[in-house]
C-alpha cells in the first residue's frame, strides 16, 4: 500500500454503527476507518457480524444507528450513490450460471451502464484477468470454483470503482485457487483501488495491511497483522515438539500454568500465563509420561493464537479491546 494514501480522505469511516434484528443486536456500536488504497481484513467466525457490517457499508442493509461514509457517501443517505461507486462480490459469486462468461460480462457491462466505447476494453481486461478468453464462449455453471471466482471478481470491478467489498470471497475453493485470487487482489491495491474483505481464513488476514477482529456483532482489536501477533497476545505461547502429539495434548492441558493446547503442524502450541514455568512443567509431565521430547520453546503467536486469545478475553470481560496503533 502506497504510504502517501494515508494523507487523503479515507475510503470508509464508520461511528458507532449498529444493526438489530429485533432484540438481536448483529453489529453492536462498531467504529473504524479504511484508508484509500488499503487492504482492509474483516476478520471473524461464522455469524460474527461480517457480512451484515458489509451490507450496510454496500447500501443493501439500512443500519439500525451510527453512521458511515463510503467513497465520501453517507450510507444512510445516499445508497443509491453508493452502489455505483463500489464493487461488490458476495460469498455466491453473483453470477448467472445459464449464461457464458462473455454474456455475464455483457450482462454486468449494462448494469454499470458502461460507455459503449468502453465495453470492449473493460471486457478484454477481465478476460485476460481471469484467464478465462478460451471459455469466454462456456456457460457459467460448468467452470470450476476457482474460474467463477475470477469471473465474479471481474464482474464486480468492471466499472473501475475505487472501492471494492469482498464478502468471503475464497469460501469454498481450493487452496491453489484462493493464493490466486489474492494475487489478483494485490494487483487491484497497486492500482490504487481499496480493497475491503472478510474472512474467516487465518491465513487470508494475514495478506491485509489491517485487520479488523469481529466478534458477536463488536470490533474487538484493529491493527496490522504484526501489531497484533507482537502487542495483543497478552500469555507467552509454546511450541511444544513431541512424539504422539494429540495424546501429549491431553497430558499437558492438566498443568496448572497452561491456559490452551492446539495442534500446530507437526507439533503442539500452548498458550500459558507464564511460559517459564509452563515449559518446565512440560517438561517434567511428559518425561514422566515416557513421551520423547524434541523441543519446548517460546514462540511468536500466530495470528490463529492472537485470534483466540482475544476472543477468550473478549468472553471474560464485558469491555471491548480498543484500537491498535500502526
Amino acid at each position: 500500500m502506497d504510504p502517501n494514501l494515508h494523507n487523503s480522505a479515507p475510503a470508509v469511516v464508520v461511528r458507532d454503527l449498529e444493526k438489530r434484528f429485533g432484540r438481536f443486536s448483529a453489529v453492536n456500536r462498531i467504529s473504524f476507518e479504511v484508508a484509500r488504497g488499503e487492504i482492509f481484513g474483516f476478520l471473524g467466525p461464522n455469524g460474527a457480524g461480517k457480512s451484515t457490517t458489509i451490507r450496510m457499508l454496500c447500501g443493501i442493509l439500512r443500519p439500525s444507528g451510527g453512521s458511515g461514509v463510503v467513497a465520501g457517501l453517507d450510507i444512510q443517505r445516499e445508497t443509491e450513490k453508493i452502489k455505483s461507486r463500489i464493487g461488490y462480490m458476495s460469498q455466491k459469486f453473483s453470477l448467472y450460471e445459464d449464461l457464458t462468461v462473455e454474456e455475464n460480462i455483457d450482462f454486468y457491462s449494462g448494469i454499470y451502464r458502461l460507455p459503449p466505447e468502453k465495453r470492449q476494453a473493460r471486457k478484454d481486461w477481465v478476460l485476460d484477468m481471469a484467464a478465462l478468453r478460451e471459455q469466454r464462449q462456456s456457460l457459467t455453471a460448468i467452470l470450476p470454483g476457482g474460474w467463477k471466482q475470477r469471473l465474479a471478481l471481474g464482474c464486480a470491478v468492471l466499472h473501475e470503482p475505487p472501492i471494492v467489498f469482498l464478502d468471503e470471497p475464497t469460501s469454498g475453493v481450493d487452496p491453489i485457487s484462493r493464493r490466486r485470487f489474492w494475487d489478483l487482489i494485490y494487483d487491484l491495491a497497486g492500482r490504487g483501488v481499496t480493497v475491503f474483505v472478510t474472512t474467516h481464513y487465518m491465513e487470508e488476514a494475514e495478506y491485509c495491511d489491517r485487520i479488523g477482529i469481529i466478534y458477536r456483532g463488536e470490533l474487538i482489536a484493529t491493527g496490522t497483522p504484526e501489531v497484533l501477533k507482537t502487542t495483543l497476545m497478552r500469555e507467552d505461547v509454546l511450541e511444544v515438539v513431541c512424539d504422539r502429539p494429540q495424546d501429549a495434548m491431553g497430558e499437558i492441558e492438566k498443568l496448572k500454568d497452561v491456559r490452551e493446547v492446539a495442534l500446530f503442524g507437526r507439533g503442539l502450541h500452548v498458550v500459558a500465563a507464564n511460559g517459564e514455568a509452563a515449559a518446565a512443567q512440560i517438561r517434567g509431565e511428559l518425561d514422566r509420561r515416557g513421551y520423547r521430547l524434541e523441543r519446548v520453546a517460546r514462540i511468536e503467536p500466530s495470528l490463529e493464537d492472537v485470534f483466540v486469545s482475544l476472543i477468550e478475553a473478549r468472553d471474560r470481560s464485558d469491555q471491548p479491546l480498543g484500537e491498535v496503533a500502526r
